[in-house]
């Protein structure tokens, strides 16, 4: 089990213990320490509304492709949880009510994020910036459309929205912002990944 929770195509991959034992330690440790990552990702925001900016996007798809899409789905859905929980590591806090609310479907769009960048990385994207940044592009575009659906489907009272234009007033003002942004990060982010690919597959 603990093998399969990698390949040696990602970065986690390449470091892996050879221990079974060892290697289920080492992935249960990378996923504490990735939800941590999360964590500061979000504290790291300007407060704008309904959704803040943050680095979490940019963080996901880091840890993604570092990991691969077993471990990367697993970080976030446990940092999905530990705010669920009431733990603060949210960008503005945290509680099921928080995980609920205006930025719920990008928290949970993650999943998915990590999932398909994850399976990008577990295939053989890391060395492959073009294929990687793709993957990062669709991976954000996917959470992108899933906070767009939450945010329409909790809008129909929402004070900051134009009730005679939902869809509209929802993409202007918690969608169209981060177009650029996000796409920017997530061509940053695969630099990133593929320049540390290049870097750790030569000494390992």
């Amino acid at each position: 089990m603990a093998v399969m929770l990698t390949t040696p195509n990602t970065l986690l991959g390449v470091f892996a213990p050879k221990s079974q034992t060892t290697r289920l330690l080492t992935n249960l440790a990378t996923v504490i320490v990735g939800t941590l990552l999360l964590t500061l990702a979000a504290k790291t925001n300007v407060p704008t509304w309904p959704v803040p900016v943050t680095l979490q996007g940019f963080a996901v798809a880091v840890l993604a492709a570092a990991f691969g899409w077993r471990i990367g789905v697993a970080t976030v859905v446990a940092y999905l949880l530990e705010g669920a929980a009431g733990l603060p590591v949210f960008a503005t806090g945290g509680g099921l009510a928080y995980l609920i609310g205006p930025t719920g479907g990008f928290l949970i769009g993650f999943v998915a994020m990590a999932y398909v960048i994850g399976r990008a990385a577990d295939l053989g994207a890391s060395g492959r910036v073009l294929m990687l940044t793709l993957a990062m592009l669709i991976g954000d575009a996917l959470l992108l459309v899933l906070g767009f659906a939450w945010l329409l489907a909790l809008g129909g009272n929402a004070a900051w929205l134009d009730q005679s234009n939902l869809v509209g007033s929802a993409f202007a003002k918690a969608i169209q912002p981060f177009i650029v942004w996000d796409a920017l990060k997530m061509v940053f982010a695969a630099l990133t990944v593929s320049g540390l690919w290049a870097l750790f597959k030569k000494r390992a």
